[in-house]
C-alpha cells in the first residue's frame, strides 16, 4: 500500500506529492520554493538552504526526520553549487551521513531553480 505524506507545501498544480511512503520507504523530491510556490532569491545558498528545509519538514509530516533519510540525488545547474550546497548540507546533516550522489545537469523544471533534492528515507527504522 503506499500513502501520502500531507505536508504543509505548496500545494503544486502539477499532478504530484510532495512524498509518498511505499513498503517502509519514503520517495521525496524537493526544490526552492517558498509557502507561495515561488524559487527563493538569494542564490545557490538561499536555494540550498529552502529545499533541505522543504525536505525536513517533510520528514516531520511523515513523523520522522532528516536521520531517517539512506540516499540523497543532488542536481545542480553549475558545478561552482555544489561547494556552497555542500556547506549548507552539512548544516543538516551529520554523520553517519546518508548516501549521496551529485550531478550537474542542463537545467531544471523552472529556469530560475539552481538545485533540486531527490531523497529516500527508512520510515520503518527509529532514527
Amino acid at each position: 500500500m503506499i500513502t501520502t505524506v500531507k505536508t504543509d507545501l505548496y500545494a503544486s498544480p502539477s499532478p504530484l506529492e510532495w512524498a509518498t511512503i511505499g513498503n517502509g520507504i519514503l520517495f521525496t523530491a524537493q526544490i526552492p520554493i517558498d509557502e507561495n510556490g515561488q524559487v527563493v532569491d538569494g542564490g545557490i545558498e538561499a536555494q540550498a538552504r529552502q529545499t533541505l528545509d522543504n525536505l525536513s519538514h517533510t520528514l516531520e509530516k511523515a513523523g520522522g526526520s532528516l536521520k531517517n533519510i539512506t540516499q540523497v540525488l543532488i542536481y545542480v545547474t553549475e558545478k561552482e553549487a555544489l561547494p556552497i550546497v555542500n556547506k549548507v548540507y552539512a548544516e543538516y546533516f551529520e554523520a553517519p551521513y546518508p548516501n549521496r550522489a551529485a550531478m550537474i545537469i542542463a537545467g531544471l523544471a523552472r529556469d530560475e531553480m539552481k538545485v533540486e533534492m531527490v531523497a529516500y528515507a527508512a520510515m520503518d527504522q527509529d532514527a
